[in-house]
């Protein structure tokens, strides 16, 4: 009841009475000022004038279900929203929701991980209120080893979705990390299951630093936030919720790109027109193997293009292998 009502709010200029909420969601004037309470009562600043009715002024930074069902405006992705405070990592969670059959598209948000993942075993912190952490739970049929191309997907998506919302320059460091000014903004980490020869359901991670005034000293120089990177009198008014909101609506119109063709076709241009490595000297940093070249773009399949100094072109398989910039984490 909550989200409709937020919904109703969002979707007028004014005032809706009390009586034409009752009579829209078929429940009583009371069942809606009770609601009404419960919502200011977490931080909703709702305007309620006599004879008018409700008219919804702020919203606080709230990434609960109820806001998130109220902002995303999707056929499917995020759709069904599962919030949950403080979780140990979204993923895990997720995947076990997948495993009891949670739809194609559930989107598992928390304020607070207490042991997140990121690449390699790291760790990704996720303070309580000051980041972005979900899982988006996808049951794509397409081969296993084309898996890996939805962590690009993804990527677009972050980029994008923080680009619309902000106004900041944000692009990609091939695969997946989505930086701003070069330093990380955010990380997506994606895990598959497979059944057999297929892919049962896989779970995509993702990471945003938005509330970071300041990072470790040796994150300094590769981390930021979106609190960092706003100009001031911007700062307080972007929130997570529709930060999330914008990413599910670009994940799916990317995702539905991907899944028509089976590869990037469709994406490679507007991935390339994000991608801070190219044009760049990179070094290739793969097992028993390490080498300099330029990032000249991507394939099809996602691979990252290196023109080495001898001039053959090697085409880097995300995974295993790193790519990093010859003078900082860009």
């Amino acid at each position: 009841m909550k989200t409709l009502i937020l919904e109703a709010l969002r979707s007028t200029d004014g005032y809706l009475s009390g009586q034409e909420l009752s009579e829209r969601f078929s429940v009583s004037r009371t069942a809606i000022w009770k609601k009404i309470r419960q919502l200011q009562e977490e931080g909703y600043q709702i305007r309620a004038v006599s004879k008018r009715g409700y008219k919804l002024v702020s919203s606080p930074d709230s990434v609960s279900d109820e806001e998130l069902s109220s902002l995303i405006k999707t056929e499917w992705v995020g759709k069904t929203v599962k919030y949950y405070p403080s979780v140990t990592s979204t993923n895990q969670i997720a995947k076990q929701l997948a495993e009891e059959g949670a739809p194609e598209g559930m989107l598992v948000v928390t304020d607070e991980q207490t042991a997140g993942k990121g690449r390699s075993g790291r760790t990704w912190e996720t303070p309580r209120g000051e980041t972005i952490a979900m899982t988006l739970i996808l049951r794509p049929k397409v081969p296993p080893e084309r898996i890996s191309m939805v962590t690009l997907v993804a990527g677009m998506a972050v980029a994008e979705g923080i680009r619309n919302l902000t106004g900041l320059d944000a692009g990609i460091k091939w695969p997946n990390d989505v930086v701003i000014g070069g330093k990380k903004i955010s990380g997506i980490l994606t895990e598959m299951t497979t059944d057999m020869e297929s892919v049962s359901y896989i779970v995509v991670g993702i990471g945003i630093n938005t509330g970071e005034a300041s990072f470790p000293e040796e994150l300094a120089d590769k981390a930021t936030s979106l609190f960092m990177e706003l100009p001031r009198r911007e700062r307080d008014k972007v929130r997570r919720s529709e930060l999330i909101a914008e990413i599910m609506s670009r994940f799916e119109y990317f995702y539905s790109l991907f899944t028509r063709t089976g590869d990037l076709s469709l994406l490679k241009d507007s991935y390339e027109g994000m991608l801070v490595n190219r044009g760049r000297t990179v070094r290739v940093l793969s097992p028993g193997c390490e080498y300099d070249g330029t990032a000249e773009g991507i394939t099809d399949m996602g691979e990252l293009l290196v023109r080495r100094e001898c001039g053959t072109v090697e085409k880097v398989y995300a995974g295993e292998v790193s790519v990093r910039g010859m003078l900082g984490y860009v």
